[in-house]
């Protein structure tokens, strides 16, 4: 098995688990903070109960990610929890650009949950134990 094959070691793991998580977090507490700046570029939102809903969701997984155990076990969480939120994101990003629904900068987000999808998939995203 070359270098580049072999799955990474755990606190790899946990780093890829921390900057998706503080993403996450960031992505997630920025429209509670400032929703002026972020509807001035994501749009304005009318249904703001579902906007704060989503935005306290994604900044709960974030959370988690942040606070991964550096185990085996924990770390798979982590990943799990990183593919499934960006893979949502990314399906909706690209659903509803092309309706019109949102506006074109969320390509930007999709363009950035890809690249988090890909990390998770790739040597850093896979975990072996100590």
């Amino acid at each position: 098995m070359s270098t580049d094959d072999r799955p990474t070691r755990p606190n790899q793991a946990a780093n890829l688990a921390r900057a998706h998580g503080a993403f996450n977090v960031v992505g997630g507490v920025w429209p509670l903070v400032s929703r002026r700046s972020f509807e001035a570029i994501f749009g304005s939102k009318y249904d703001r109960w579902l906007q704060f809903t989503v935005a306290g969701l994604l900044a709960g997984n974030g959370l988690v990610q942040l606070t991964a155990a550096r185990t085996p076990e924990g770390l798979a969480s982590a990943r799990r929890l990183g593919l499934t939120t960006a893979g949502w994101l990314l399906a909706i990003d690209l659903i509803y650009v092309p309706k019109g629904t949102i506006r074109k900068t969320y390509l930007l987000d999709a363009a950035m949950e890809i690249g988090w999808l890909a990390a998770w998939q790739g040597r850093y995203g896979r975990i072996e134990s100590t």
